[in-house]
């Protein structure tokens, strides 16, 4: 079976190859139906990345985001058009200490292997989580991200001190609002505080018990933990005010990405005694925890929803092209492409 593959092949240049999908083999056959931009997908679009970086990842497939629909499995196990998750992650070796998206070994989409802009994939069965058709496709096609957070969440659980009556999440973007969400309806009975830079970003917190603009933080506002979701050039101040607002003992989870070393305090770091933890992706078992995340918490599913912006409908692939012209510029929620290429 032949199945295009739409490849950046420099920035802002999209092209089709093909590859032959060999269907006897005991894996699934799916086909995108929904996904959503990432920044990181941005920098390689826009070819914000350097150089050397471009040119060891290109040529590539973008979108490490999707709901896909089942078309055939050898197995059984998925029914032809049952909806489900892809993971991006891909482990190819076990290890029973480091976790399957911090391993050397694995490969994920998107970052130099071809993300899900194809139009069939052939994938194992454990590279698949089931969803309910009640989800929203639309929330569905950006579960990788909220899988990140809930991929914070688990390691949070097990690395922070017993008292949580208080959390500050600085960042008030996409992952800053998941990762708000995920923590509103999994520690209901903390005081929630979100920091951003905008009161127009900070109005959609609106579950958040208080919301603060990072220039009018009250000087004896103290927190117990801390989630860092700004990642960037404003890392360093985010960091540093979540040292400067938490309580001894107190984590810090960083979640943000950024290019260029940050300078952080580490003198209050050692004075305080302050836990810090970095996180990055997620795995199968995070993926599994989110869907159950949705099922049980549907008024949260509501909250994401408010993230959905423009919808496009991709059937060529000048439509590609206007789905992340459409995204560089947002602020805030993600950009979703309905496939039907």
């Amino acid at each position: 079976m032949i199945s295009a593959v739409y490849q950046l092949t420099a920035p802002r240049l999209i092209e089709t190859t093909y590859k032959e999908l060999d269907i006897s083999k005991p894996e699934v056959l799916i086909r995108p139906s929904y996904m959503a931009i990432c920044k990181a997908d941005q920098r390689y679009y826009q070819g914000t990345r350097s150089q050397s970086v471009l040119k060891s990842k290109l040529p590539m497939a973008l979108i490490h985001e999707c709901m896909a629909t089942v078309i055939f499995d050898p197995k059984g196990v998925f029914l032809p058009g049952q909806k489900v998750i892809a993971i991006p992650n891909t482990p190819t070796g076990e290890d029973d200490v480091i976790a399957e998206n911090y391993r050397a070994s694995s490969y994920f989409r998107s970052s130099g292997y071809d993300g899900f802009l194809q139009d069939y994939i052939m994938m194992p069965h454990d590279r698949l989580v089931k969803i309910s058709d009640d989800i929203s496709p639309e929330v569905a096609a950006f579960t990788e991200l909220c899988s990140v957070s809930m991929h914070v969440m688990r390691r949070f659980a097990l690395i922070a001190h017993k008292r949580i009556d208080s959390i500050g999440v600085w960042g008030d973007g996409s992952l800053g609002f998941i990762m708000a969400v995920f923590l509103k309806y999994i520690y209901p009975h903390s005081k929630l505080f979100v920091f951003g830079v905008g009161q127009d970003k900070l109005s959609y917190f609106t579950f958040a018990d208080e919301t603060y603009d990072i220039s009018d933080i009250p000087k004896d506002l103290q927190i117990d933990h801390g989630f860092e979701c700004v990642g960037g050039t404003g890392a360093r101040g985010a960091i540093n005010q979540i040292i400067d607002h938490i309580n001894p003992e107190g984590t810090i989870a960083l979640t943000g990405v950024s290019e260029n070393f940050v300078d952080i305090n580490t003198r209050m770091i050692l004075e305080k005694g302050i836990r810090l933890f970095g996180s990055s992706r997620s795995g199968r078992d995070d993926f599994e925890k989110t869907v159950e995340f949705y099922n049980e918490y549907p008024k949260a599913v509501r909250y994401l929803e408010n993230l959905v912006g423009d919808v496009v409908t991709v059937r060529t692939i000048n439509d590609i092209h206007r789905s992340f012209d459409l995204d560089v510029n947002r602020r805030i929620g993600k950009t979703i492409l309905k496939w039907e290429k």
